[in-house]
């Protein structure tokens, strides 16, 4: 016996509801928002919001304020405030502080109730701040934990209790992905790491170093796949030589050791190295600086960390460049997305950051107002 279709509700009028979607798409007073985001945020057709804020602003609830802005003019819609938990990767590397600074600027200003707790870089404590955030019952949970081994128990803890969560760079069964286009990153730097050896070393090289994080899991290694990659697309003779890959654990002292190990053995002396982030290749550089071999390398970073900029501003530095991930604009993304979940408005399953190459002729450009104290101590970072 089929069962039956659940009857309509005969006094719901539908385009009363459509419009307190609508209306319900504004924030806060005097917000303006274009169509789109408009349609985004109430997810209805384009072609439905339109008519439906053509009447509102015909019964005055709704002004056009430019060719294809709106604003609200009454009392926008009263939200309860939500709790959002979040379990910071580990508020002393700078990757994540600046994360984490971010987002609590953005919880702040969209009135939202932030619970932080601090992972630590610690597979063990991710554990147990994901019991913690689910004892305090938050409606949604931002999850930023590297270690790929714990994502489906942290995963199954959430879903136990029906929070839907948003996991940062590192994915996990059953979140939201938000972070770094991994592959993409590694693209742009190893085109332009392959261009350099072409424009220097006439295109003559003995050796690709890339330093990996292999417990962080298979998505951050596609940033050595893309570097890999690019470098062939710029450099056809980089399919000759050998491709050397060093676990550096994504942090500085790993990788400088690592680095020094492997130079004992190799007698290469056109050497392209690539990371997963700045704090490995800055490891590696000083390891080819201790042992008086700095012009046998060209590297290239990923992050474009404070470090990472400070050293790309030293004369001569073999540090040819850095893609820049800006984590410090990852909050009001992440609130944002957050905010749309658990408005059940349509979001996609994942979110990527836009990167951008930074060089010794650019990095004063971008980030204009770096201070000499920012770049003090070495972070590990995704």
């Amino acid at each position: 016996m089929s069962s039956a279709a659940p009857l309509r509700d005969p006094y719901l009028v539908k385009s009363v509801v459509h419009c307190s979607k609508v209306l319900g798409a504004f924030s806060s007073p005097g917000e303006a928002l274009p169509l789109r985001e408009i349609s985004r945020r109430c997810g209805l057709p384009k072609t439905m919001a339109f008519r439906l804020l053509y009447t509102l602003e015909k019964c005055s609830m709704v002004s056009k304020v430019g060719d294809n802005l709106y604003t609200c003019c009454v009392t926008p819609f009263k939200h309860r405030k939500f709790r959002i938990g979040y379990a910071a990767q580990g508020t002393e590397y700078h990757f994540s502080r600046v994360v984490s600074q971010s987002l609590a600027q953005a919880a702040q200003a969209e009135g939202v109730e932030l619970i932080s707790l601090d992972n630590r870089y610690s597979p063990q404590i991710a554990q147990r701040n994901a019991d913690e955030l689910v004892r305090e019952r938050v409606d949604l949970a931002i999850e930023f934990q590297t270690d790929q081994t714990v994502a489906p128990i942290v995963a199954a803890k959430y879903a136990e209790a029906k929070i839907p969560f948003i996991a940062i760079e590192i994915p996990h069964p059953h979140a939201i992905f938000f972070g770094a286009n991994n592959y993409h990153a590694g693209l742009i730097g190893g085109r332009y790491l392959g261009k350099w050896a072409r424009q220097n070393w006439q295109s003559n090289v003995d050796e690709v170093i890339l330093f990996e994080l292999p417990r962080a899991g298979n998505l951050p290694r596609m940033r050595l796949t893309g570097m890999l990659t690019g470098l062939k697309e710029s450099l056809a003779s980089i399919e000759q030589c050998r491709v050397t890959y060093l676990d550096g654990d994504g942090c500085f002292s790993d990788s400088f050791d690592a680095m020094r190990r492997y130079l004992r053995s190799t007698r290469s002396r056109r050497i392209l190295v690539g990371g997963v982030n700045d704090a490995s290749v800055l490891g590696a550089l000083r390891a080819f600086q201790e042992t008086g071999r700095t012009e046998h390398c060209a590297i290239m970073g990923q992050n474009g960390s404070p470090e990472g900029r400070a050293e790309l501003r030293q004369p001569g530095t073999r540090l040819v460049g850095s893609v820049a991930y800006f984590p410090e604009r990852y909050g009001d993304s992440l609130i944002r997305l957050a905010l749309d979940t658990l408005d059940r408005r349509p979001v996609p399953s994942a979110v990527f950051i836009k990167h951008q190459l930074i060089t010794p002729e650019t990095v004063n450009q971008l980030y204009p107002n770096d201070s000499p104290t920012e770049a003090a101590g070495v972070c590990r970072i995704v």
